[in-house]
Parts: C-alpha cells; structure tokens; sequence
C-alpha cells in the first residue's frame, strides 16, 4: 500500500489548518470557548486465507467536532461537544459518538461538585483519557464501549483533594449507556451505580498517554473502580434495541457488577498504562443464551468476563514522534474455554503536539476466542488529526 499521498495529504492540512486557533468570547464574570477537531485515517485489513469481505479497506472522517465550554458566574461550568462526521452518518459507536458531552457543573458546594447531563462516566482510565492524548486510533477493546458503556445520562459527585492529587468520584445513571438519549430505560426502571477513587504522586497526573514535557521527577497514578446494575426485566419484555453492544453483555437482563483497576508512569519521555477489568454477570432467566445452555450445576447462575491490557510509550523529542506498543487480553465467557489477544503497535508524528499529527496504528491478532472469531489477521491504520484549542 502506498502512503506517500496520505502524508503529503496530512502536512498540506497541517498548514492550512494552523490558521485555526481556540475562539473565546468573555463578558464579565462569563466566558465560552469554541474549539473543535478534525481527523481522517486509512484503514487496511489483511484478510484471512478464504475471507473476501474488503469494506474495512476505507478512507474514513473519524471527526469533524465542536466543542463549546463555558462558565458563568464564578461556580456554573457547562460543556457541549457533538461530532458533525457522525451525526450526519447515523453512526452508533459509542467510542465515538455523535453526542459526546451536554452536561452542566455546579462548584459552589463546600463538600463536592455536582455534575448533571450526559457525558464520559468516572470509570477506567482508559476511557477518561481523551482520544487526542493518545498515538492510537482506537482504545483497547476492552475499554471502547463494548463491554460497559462510556457515556449516560445522569449525576456525578466528584471532590478533589490534596491539590488535586486524590479525587474521588460518584455517580447514578439511567444504565442504557449512550442508548439513553433515545429515551426510555429499560422495562425493569432500575439504574446504574458507578464509583472511582484515584491517587497521583508527587504531583497531579493528567489523563495524558504519552509524556511529552519529559517530566524529570517520575510519576505514578494508581486507581480503582466500579459499576454496578440490577436490571431483571418483567416476563415478555427485551433490552432495548442496540443496548446489548456487540457481544450482548453491555446491559444484561439481571445482575451486572463491574470492577476494575488501572495504574500509569511516566518519566523522561518514557510512560506507561495497565488496567484490568473484570465483570460478574448474573443472568435473570436460567436458560439465558448467555450461560450456553449449561446446567445450573455447573455455572451456579453465574459468569465473568473482562480482560486486561498493558501499554509503553516513548516521545523522542528531537524528533517529535512517539512510539507505543499494547498487549491486550479479552475473555468473554469464562464457560468458554480459551480468550482473545492482541499486539497492537502505534506511531505518531508531531507537528506541533498532539493537536496536529500524523498517527498510524497496526494490530495484529495472536488468539481469538470461538464465539467472537475475526476476519482478519493484521490491520494498518493511518491518518492525520488536528484539532484547534
């Protein structure tokens, strides 16, 4: 495949774009700040001997984002950001939706601030790290909205201690995920519970994949949380439609509890993520599909997945590139015997920092599990982002 286009594509936009900047309008105590994004890859899939299913094999407009954040008065924050590129394709996917923030947050609480509206949930690291802090195009897939929901309607608590070095985070949502925005819960009304703590030393640690200021102290991060649903629905009623996600454990009909840890460094150029989650699934009905048609005997009613991924990076500043490589390992049925893994390696070019640059990203498949068996053995993707703030 030849790239040399695509790269002569992505500097050519670099400097076209470089006119844009972050717009901010003020008025007294009030301000609002208009930013945006723009980012367009190249997908290619190698097939598997017998596969001839080449639509993956695409230029596609990953975004095309608006983002307005504000504050009025000295306690009220508010944030709006939808992507265009998806909104007008109808695309559900909820690593990247069409609707991504539309919420509002009150600071004027002694305790806590309050956060209300719909947006990213205070669970996993790797979801709370933005997509332009990262080399990769694509988050691990057990964190990008397959297995738990990244976004919902709801309220957050959250409190910052010790100069924002402990924070802590509550919260209660409709439980459908980014399907809540169609608008009812499921027939069963129950919601979802979610709480994260997390601890940085010696200073306050972003969510950022890659250090590029080469920090010269190192860094850790450490957190852990959780999720928790109880959605057993009346006889004769289904999961909304498309809430299940693709491998029909999103929202289940019964018990879903969700919990996990995540841990980051960085220091001199060099950083890296861990984080595993597990999810303990208690179906409502003894013959749900999800327990294979095994006896009760030997399931107890029960099963987990969830899955784990390990991530390095390092920025050569000399040269404004970062290079990154993952290991990742999903299980989605502990009744099924074997899993899934991955190697998954990135690389990206700075023009000037991550809101101007070229990032390529390849997978390749080393395990995959019978009940989710793949098309392809490698992927390559590459692109250019931009994004004016």
């Amino acid at each position: 495949m030849n790239i040399k286009p695509l790269l002569l594509t992505g500097f050519f936009l670099a400097e076209v774009l470089n006119l844009f900047s972050q717009y901010t309008i003020t008025k007294g105590k009030n301000t609002i700040e208009i930013s945006g994004s723009v980012s367009m890859f190249y997908n290619h899939r190698i097939l598997k001997e017998g596969e001839t299913d080449g639509r993956k094999n695409r230029f596609n407009l990953r975004d095309a984002q608006i983002q307005i954040e504000g504050k009025h008065g000295r306690n009220i924050e508010y944030k709006i950001q939808f992507d265009i590129a998806d909104v007008v394709a109808g695309v559900n996917d909820p690593e990247n939706p069409g609707l991504m923030d539309a919420w509002v947050q009150y600071k004027g609480f002694k305790g806590f601030d309050i956060q209300v509206g719909y947006g990213t949930l205070p669970y996993s690291r790797s979801n709370l790290t933005p997509f332009i802090q990262s080399p990769y195009w694509q988050r691990p897939e057990l964190t990008r909205g397959s297995l738990f929901s990244r976004r919902d309607v709801g309220i957050t608590l959250s409190k910052s201690l010790w100069n924002q070095q402990i924070n802590l985070y509550g919260g209660i949502y409709t439980g459908q995920g980014e399907i809540s925005l169609k608008g009812d819960n499921d027939a069963s009304g129950q919601p979802e519970y979610m709480a994260r703590f997390d601890i940085s030393y010696p200073s306050r640690y972003r969510f950022r994949d890659v250090d590029l200021r080469h920090v010269p102290v190192p860094m850790f991060t450490i957190g852990a949380n959780m999720r928790y649903a109880n959605k057993r629905l009346p006889d004769g009623t289904v999961m909304p439609a498309g809430s299940v996600g693709e491998y029909g454990i999103k929202t289940i009909n019964g018990e879903k509890f969700t919990y996990g840890f995540d841990a980051a460094f960085q220091f001199k150029g060099f950083s890296a993520q861990f984080e595993m989650h597990q999810i303990k699934v208690r179906p409502h009905n003894a013959n749900d599909p999800l327990l294979f048609g095994l006896a009760f005997s030997e399931t107890g009613g029960v099963f987990y997945a969830g899955g784990w991924y390990s991530q390095i990076s390092y920025y050569f500043k000399p040269i404004k590139t970062t290079l990154s490589a993952r290991f990742e390992e999903l299980d989605l049925s502990d009744l099924i015997k074997g899993n899934a893994q991955r190697l998954v390696f990135a690389a990206a070019y700075y023009f000037k920092g991550p809101q101007n640059c070229i990032k390529m990203q390849f997978w390749h498949n080393l395990k995959e599990e019978s009940i989710d068996p793949q098309r392809w053995n490698q992927q390559l993707r590459i692109g250019y982002q931009y994004t004016f703030q």
